[in-house]
């Protein structure tokens, strides 16, 4: 199997999806969509109690893909744990043979389903990135000695559609400078948008994969407009899902168009399915994108 970060330092260009560990211990289905999915992407982002809906942890799922022969990388947050624990879970994650990792702060308690709950947030994703390079250089947070150091494949997410672009960038440098991989971003709907942040950014030097959400329908683009910082859903493209007579041949259509796009402008992309995996092996063979060497 070759590796993301191998994918990472070739020419090739990549594609991750995205899978939702279930609230609960049955992962069948979770396996069903990663076997179909798994010719198709370089690796699977596992995500960390999405939308603050409390789920089994990524780090768990992602060491049973692993012995699947399929490879994982796990979303780490600082909304529930403290750099004690946070480091404390990158050693576990090593220790399982799961070595790549995204960093985000994640979404606020009380967006999910346990809105009671404290927030934690001590650390930012830069200092996530940098707890996880200084574990491999042997030492914690405070400089104390490894017994055993780990090795990392270390991602974060960006969002080029921020409002304040010139703080989201300056974050960008400051995890880029930290030590990360790779970037991952928000949902990409105007590629013509996103050519501008790309040329505003070049000089970083850093892989980005494109975030790809496949429209379900009018309904759901509006709300992605509303809810979601940094997405902008173009009026057309909300026209042209409105008008579909078959609203998943249109779906795949635009996100395959998209993907076309965005090409010449990025490293690869990364694909939210949001539920909708079925549609994945359509978007890609329609954009011309070849399936993973793995």
């Amino acid at each position: 199997m070759t590796t993301f970060s191998t994918a990472l330092k070739s020419k090739a260009f990549i594609v991750t999806s995205e899978l939702n560990p279930p609230k609960g211990t049955d992962l069948t289905k979770l396996y069903e969509v990663a076997d179909r999915l798994r010719d198709y992407v370089d690796a699977f982002n596992l995500t960390d109690s999405h939308n603050a809906r409390m789920s089994v942890a990524p780090m768990a799922v992602a060491h049973m893909l692993h012995d699947r022969g399929i490879e994982s990388i796990v979303q780490v947050t600082s909304r529930d744990r403290n750099r004690i624990a946070l480091q404390a879970d990158l050693l576990g994650a090593a220790v399982l043979g799961i070595n790549n990792i995204v960093v985000m702060g994640g979404d606020p308690p009380s967006y999910g389903d346990h809105p009671e709950a404290k927030p934690v947030f001590d650390v930012y994703a830069a200092m996530i990135i940098e707890a996880a390079r200084a574990l491999e250089n042997g030492t914690d947070l405070t400089g104390n000695a490894l017994n055993g150091t780990p090795k990392f494949c270390v991602g974060a997410v960006v969002n080029p559609g921020a409002t304040n672009i010139t703080d989201e960038i300056k974050r960008m440098e400051e995890k880029i400078e930290a030590g990360a991989d790779f970037l991952q971003t928000q949902a990409i709907f105007d590629p013509g948008a996103f050519e501008k942040f790309v040329k505003q950014t070049e000089s970083l030097n850093v892989p980005i994969l494109a975030g790809i959400i496949p429209l379900k329908s009018a309904k759901m683009a509006a709300y992605l407009n509303a809810k979601v910082p940094g997405i902008h859903v173009p009026d057309a493209l909300i026209r042209e899902i409105d008008d579909a007579v078959e609203p998943d041949n249109t779906s795949a259509t635009i996100a395959a168009r998209t993907i076309k796009a965005l090409r010449g402008l990025c490293r690869g992309i990364h694909i939210m399915p949001i539920g909708r995996e079925r549609l994945v092996p359509r978007i890609l063979e329609e954009a011309g994108v070849g399936s993973s060497p793995s």
